[in-house]
């Protein structure tokens, strides 16, 4: 099988596996778990960083994908694409700056950025397996 028919679900898999670390995450953190929420959210940041190799490496192989929903669909596909696409490019700074304030030990600006880092790649992930499910399972 061609790397261009499987690397769109290894993508996939590995976003499920980021928003799935991400929101356990968020519930560790406010049960008190920090040791489990840095598990968790160390494994979200894996996730995503394979998914980004994983997704790049796609684009290099594969031809453009067009979206066969028609009617309502298309432009509700389109608007979440467009919004997907611009939040995780604004969203990836974001994280590896949350990331970072956590790894030095700076939980107070640690966690007023992951306040709106949080919520916006959580977004990104959802959105993203949504956009997935569309091309690749709804509209094939």
């Amino acid at each position: 099988m061609e790397p261009a028919a499987i690397l769109p679900h290894v993508t996939a898999g590995l976003n499920g596996t980021a928003l799935t670390a991400a929101l356990a995450g968020f519930g560790l953190i406010h049960a008190g778990r920090r040791d489990l929420h840095r598990t968790a959210m160390l494994v979200a940041v894996a996730a995503s960083a394979l998914f980004l190799l994983a997704y790049v490496a796609y684009h290099f192989t594969a031809p453009i994908f067009v979206f066969r929903g028609q009617g309502w669909v298309r432009p509700f596909y389109y608007t979440m694409l467009v919004s997907h696409v611009v939040l995780a490019i604004a969203v990836t700074p974001m994280v590896l700056l949350t990331l970072a304030r956590a790894l030095a030990g700076r939980y107070d600006a640690h966690g007023r950025l992951a306040r709106w880092t949080w919520p916006i790649w959580v977004y990104v992930s959802a959105s993203g397996l949504l956009v997935y499910g569309m091309l690749y399972h709804l509209y094939p």
